[in-house]
């Protein structure tokens, strides 16, 4: 396990503030963990225990088989002590400095090379990151992109044993966005120390994670890789704080174990799934099925029979969206399609929706 963490802090009201109470047992074994949660949740005082800056009240917190914090025998490894590579949300890059010297200084921090090492893995550093023509620039005479790319470079000078980064894209356009997981892609190559990711930002979760922790109000709901954390959330909480799926009420009216096929009755209509083990006939529940899965087959009418797994939806509301046209059903139903389709159906008020039995996630209450 490389990283594995049990964390509890309590913070006491403040300042109009509640109380809080972090509590989490981080275990991870992949390149990248993202803590994936609504703001307040406690990601980055997670982050900040694990990089010295807070010392939880109980818990323990190994990385790769080193011991940074052990509550019972009061060890606590100070933040330089642990040689963890951290980047703020705002980058924090010494204002007075140049970027070279930025480097410098946390080249510096380290005793363990020597002076020439120091100066070669700068300069190698600066190359990597396309800053060698930036090298002599403050940050306020940087782009965005630019922080961002200067303040990777100085979280690598000392080779850290983990790395930390705090919604590092936050603030970014959708360009410089993509250009900074190109530069994560690059140091994934350069750093083998696993990395942990904040961030509220569900595409910036999928683009990035390996494995996916779920937060809320101090706590994790839901931890795992990263397809199995999307493809079967815990609950109906879970699945309704992603905010990708439709949920819709549903009963077992069939098992077929032999036919390996369970009968589902979904708003009146029959939908048919894999087997469901361990389940009864007539046990209540919710099937999610993703937005992105969830298929608009064609105009109806009202009378027109549904077949299959299908449902007849009217047709609440029809914007635009980046992947074309989002269109809002009855029952809280959301589906997207491309503008040639939509064109198509443009102007009716019921719609079919069709959801492939490999797509649909049934969790019982």
């Amino acid at each position: 396990m490389r990283i594995d963490a049990r964390l509890i802090k309590r913070l006491p009201p403040s300042g109009g503030s509640d109380a809080f109470e972090l509590n989490v047992h981080l275990k991870s074994d992949a390149d990248v963990t993202v803590l994936l949660g609504p703001s307040g949740a406690g990601k980055t005082l997670t982050l900040n225990c694990l990089g010295g800056f807070a010392t939880p009240d109980e818990g323990r917190i190994l990385v790769n088989d080193e011991l940074y914090f052990d509550a019972p025998t009061k060890l606590h490894l100070r933040p330089q002590q642990r040689r963890c590579g951290y980047i703020f949300q705002d980058h924090a890059l010494f204002p007075h400095m140049t970027v070279r010297e930025n480097l410098r200084f946390a080249a510096n921090a380290s005793r363990g090379n020597s002076g020439l090492n120091r100066h070669r893995r700068i300069a190698d550093l600066l190359e990597a990151f396309e800053l060698s023509d930036l090298a002599g620039r403050k940050p306020a005479q940087l782009s965005g992109g630019q922080k961002q790319r200067a303040a990777l470079a100085r979280m690598l000078v000392n080779e850290p044993k983990l790395l930390l980064l705090d919604e590092p894209t936050r603030g970014l356009d959708m360009r410089l966005r993509q250009n900074f997981y190109e530069l994560l892609r690059k140091l994934r190559q350069r750093s083998e120390a696993p990395m942990v990711l904040v961030t509220h930002d569900l595409e910036e979760c999928m683009e990035l994670a390996g494995h996916v922790c779920l937060m809320e109000a101090g706590r994790f709901t839901q931890c795992g890789p990263r397809e199995r954390v999307f493809a079967r959330p815990a609950s109906i909480e879970v699945a309704r704080s992603l905010g990708i799926y439709n949920i819709l009420p549903a009963s077992i009216d069939a098992l077929d174990p032999g036919r390996d096929i369970s009968r589902l009755g979904v708003l009146g209509r029959p939908w048919e799934i894999s087997y469901l083990p361990g389940r009864l006939i007539g046990d209540q529940g919710y099937v999610y099925v993703r937005q992105s899965e969830t298929k608009v087959i064609a105009p109806a009418e009202p009378a027109a029979p549904p077949s299959g797994n299908q449902l007849l939806l009217r047709v609440e509301s029809a914007t635009q969206s980046l992947r074309g046209v989002r269109i809002q059903f009855e029952h809280a139903v959301i589906a997207e399609i491309s503008e040639a389709d939509y064109a198509v159906c443009r102007g009716s008020d019921w719609l079919k929706v069709e959801a492939p039995a490999a797509a649909i996630y049934f969790v019982g209450k």
